[in-house]
């Protein structure tokens, strides 16, 4: 299948979450571990972004729940020859989480000075999460529910997708092209967004519809977006050898 392909099916609009109420829902925990997505080569790339990066205590794997993980081995088999999936974040611990979204607010307070606090705040959200460890309502990538996602070519290489990762900009919401793709590189953004859109969605994930790159499963904003009565997935982590040790002493 050629992504240029003017049968690709077009993202419909998508609904903007309503966060108040995705907070409301109740999480259900199914306990299962988080998992290490570099065993899954060399089907699905991984790429730690934040830690490429050099975020401070970013983690150099991407965890996720099994049932993410079977997920994305799902889409990423499904793509079309020549198309590979790349996660590029997954589980997030929580100070990173704080140190992503401080930076941005700082960033979006210093540009727009004449904005109210609230407006500043949902700028912000619209592209990194409020950080919470709270049980009831955790941010979306401490559950290993929520993964960054990208294509890349036959050789491993990132496909432009018309902003790039963790761009906060009006271009980087997944349906921006649907409506801005008048030359050719902009129906080519349009079409390698409308293939991993599909591929994702038809594989139970929901998108965040500011963020071409961020989709979910089990978290509760999926839940919101299928609505599903609760939540299968609360704040997580990977194993510790501290943790391991102190099971094995309470044996």
């Amino acid at each position: 299948m050629n992504v240029t392909d003017s049968t690709i099916r077009p993202i419909t609009p998508i609904a903007e979450p309503q966060w108040e109420a995705i907070a409301a829902i109740p999480i259900v925990d199914e306990g299962s571990p988080l998992h290490p997505l570099s065993l899954a080569a060399p089907t699905l790339r991984t790429l730690p972004i934040y830690h490429a990066l050099g975020v401070p205590r970013a983690v150099p794997e991407c965890w996720v729940r099994e049932a993410v993980h079977r997920r994305l081995l799902a889409v990423a088999r499904s793509l079309p020859e020549g198309l590979g999936l790349v996660v590029l974040d997954a589980w997030r611990p929580y100070i990173v989480q704080r140190h992503l979204y401080d930076t941005l607010l700082g960033m979006v307070e210093a540009r727009y000075v004449d904005l109210a606090e609230p407006d500043l705040r949902a700028m912000t959200r619209a592209f990194v999460s409020p950080p919470s460890e709270r049980a009831d309502c955790p941010s979306p990538h401490l559950t290993g529910g929520a993964v960054d996602v990208a294509l890349c070519n036959a050789d491993g290489i990132l496909l432009k997708m018309g902003s790039a990762f963790d761009e906060a900009r009006a271009a980087s919401h997944t349906v921006h092209f649907e409506h801005h793709a008048d030359a050719a590189e902009s129906r080519t953004y349009r079409d390698r967004r409308r293939v991993l859109y599909h591929a994702m969605i038809d594989a139970g994930f929901t998108n965040l519809p500011s963020e071409w790159w961020h989709y979910s499963y089990g978290d509760q904003m999926w839940a919101w977006y299928h609505d599903e009565p609760q939540a299968l997935f609360g704040p997580s982590g990977p194993d510790s050898l501290e943790a391991r040790w102190r099971r094995s002493l309470d044996l």
